[in-house]
């Protein structure tokens, strides 16, 4: 049986090969020792300590590398056309909303301008692509073929997002029917 006692700050660990509490300690040794071993060990113990002091440097040149790709990409241009691609697309949607598009792009600008989301842009495309990553996408959009997709860009995704919203509203008694189902019958909202 062992020892109930609490260890406490005090109390003294005992060295390998005594015992503890009834069980005898035994440190792990490897059945080789080698010089060149114990210098490999403490390099990369060195290098799993100082890893984290070299990430903000080389997360600094990532996000770097992500602001620059999102200029070439302009970005901001891209942006403010969003903000009114979708004002139109809520006032075509909701047409009691018309003599209020002054406020709801101000509102729209304040918050989803450029100026308001660049850092968090930044962040997204340096979390989701290395460096080098960053920087071959920099260079394919300085090309014309990428100057042509930057272009067209907006264009493309307005379009791909009118096709998915005809398509949710072709098929909407679908979606309404397989609620009402599910719901037994009841209505909801």
């Amino acid at each position: 049986m062992y020892n109930e006692r609490v260890l406490s700050p005090q109390t003294e660990l005992p060295r390998r090969g005594q015992k503890f509490r009834g069980w005898q300690l035994e440190l792990f040794r490897p059945a080789v020792q080698h010089p060149g071993m114990n210098l490999l060990f403490r390099c990369l113990l060195a290098a799993t300590i100082l890893q984290p002091l070299a990430a903000p440097a080389d997360e600094a040149s990532q996000r770097a590398a992500a602001a620059t790709l999102l200029s070439n990409m302009e970005m901001e241009k891209v942006m403010s056309q969003s903000v009114d691609q979708m004002l139109q697309m809520q006032v075509q949607q909701n047409p009691a909303i018309a003599p209020y598009q002054a406020q709801i792009k101000a509102f729209l600008t304040k918050h989803m301008s450029w100026e308001a989301m660049k850092d968090d842009m930044a962040k997204i495309y340096a979390a989701e692509f290395t460096e080098p990553e960053l920087k071959e996408l920099n260079a394919f959009y300085q090309t014309p073929l990428g100057k042509k997709t930057l272009q067209k860009m907006p264009t493309l995704l307005a379009k791909g997002a009118e096709i998915g919203q005809k398509r949710v509203q072709e098929h909407l008694p679908e979606l309404q029917a397989a609620i009402q189902t599910q719901s037994g019958g009841k209505k909801t909202p």
